[in-house]
Formats: structure tokens, sequence, C-alpha cells
């Protein structure tokens, strides 16, 4: 069941950099057609199966899109930060989600209505240009992780997903990051293994200081890529 999404406005200044930004630019001239959303951690933004009637634009907080068969059983695909795009596949007609898309920290998105987006995008030819490159970037994305699932195994697998969650939104490579927590499970939905392994895992990664807990989970980026590279 989705939860309710409160709509708030946002009061708050632009800074240049964000004035600057097609992506922003074009959001600030639609006066209909778009809402945005404060939701709290592990809240739905839609199901999978719903009508794809809008996308969406991650202005804060990350999200995760997961995927569940005939058989009950989970896969999360991919997650995104700050100033990506979701639920692209509205802009196809007539089409269906295809994956469950929730927020794993307090976020604030953009729902944008699919007509306005499409008109949008004829209108900023940089906002088009903007979004075939996440979709290309999202597609190499893939592929490199369809060949990590293969060849790597689950605790590589595990690094390397802690390593891309420490980088969503940071523009600038820092010594650490700290982030909400991640349940075990969904980690494990990430990784494709089990809870037990993750458990395991990750407190082999506290013993070495690859991450620490506190109030959220702290990440150590440099330390993480250096292991993988020695792997």
């Amino acid at each position: 069941m989705n939860a309710t999404a409160e709509v708030v406005s946002i009061s708050e200044r632009l800074s240049q950099r964000e004035a600057s930004d097609p992506i922003e630019q074009a959001l600030n001239s639609l006066s209909f057609g778009k809402r945005v959303l404060n939701l709290r951690k592990n809240q739905v933004v839609f199901s999978q199966g719903e009508p794809a009637d809008a996308l969406y634009y991650i202005q804060r907080g990350k999200v995760k899109l997961v995927v569940v068969s005939f058989a009950g059983k989970e896969a999360t695909l991919s997650v995104m930060g700050r100033r990506e795009f979701f639920g692209l596949g509205s802009l196809q007609q007539r089409s269906q989600r295809l994956a469950t898309a929730t927020t794993l920290e307090p976020s604030v998105i953009v729902r944008i209505e699919r007509d306005m987006m499409q008109r949008e995008l004829r209108n900023h030819p940089r906002l088009n240009e903007v979004l075939m490159t996440q979709l290309l970037s999202r597609t190499l994305t893939l592929q490199k992780d369809l060949c990590t699932h293969i060849f790597d195994p689950s605790e590589k697998r595990l690094a390397r997903v802690l390593l891309k969650l420490s980088r969503l939104g940071e523009e600038d490579q820092v010594e650490q990051v700290s982030m909400q927590k991640i349940s075990h499970d969904t980690l494990a939905t990430m990784v494709g293994t089990t809870r037990s392994r993750i458990t395991y895992f990750m407190n082999k990664f506290k013993k070495l200081g690859f991450i620490d807990y506190g109030k959220g989970m702290m990440i150590h980026p440099t330390r993480l890529a250096t292991a993988i590279q020695q792997d």
C-alpha cells in the first residue's frame, strides 16, 4: 500500500549552482502539473503494476527500485540519489510500473505529470540532453552491475554496493560519508545473497574500519575502494 505523500512547498532559496541547473530551471517554470513530495524513510512512491502517468526527480534523499517475481522473490534493480530522475518508463504511452520505488531515507521528490514533462523536453533542449545523459549512464551502470553479479563473490558485491551508496548525490569525493542505516534485508536484495551473509560481512567491514555505526551509518569510501582494487 502506498504511504500518503505530503505535498510541501520549497521556500529555501536556490544556490547559484541550482539556479543555473537546466532541470531546476524547467521545474521552476512549471506552474501546474507538478507536486513536491516530502517523504519519510521507507515510503512507497509508486508500486509495481500501477499505471505509469508521471516521472520523478530527487531533490534530496535516496530511492530504491525493487521488482518482485510471481513467486514473491525480490530484487533491487537500482538505487538513485539527488538530482536523478526515475520512473522514466512513464514517457511511453500506456505503460505500467515495472518496479516499486521506495525511499531509503527522508526525501524531497518532485512528481511531474507525463504530459508536462514531454512539453518541457520540447521547450528545454538542455533538459533533454541531461535526461539522455542520465539514461545512458544508467544503462552502462546496469551492464557493469550485471558483470559484477556474475563474476564477483558476494563480499565484493556488498563492498561495491556500499561504495555506490556513499557516492550518490556527492559531487566531491570525501574521506567519510554519513547516511541513514539500511536494513540488512534491503542490502541482501541489492547484493543478491542472504541476510545472514550480509550481517557477517558488515561485521567484518566494521572490524576492518570500512564502516562505522552511530546514529546512522558511516562509510569510508577510500578504504572500500582500496580493498576492492586489491582483490
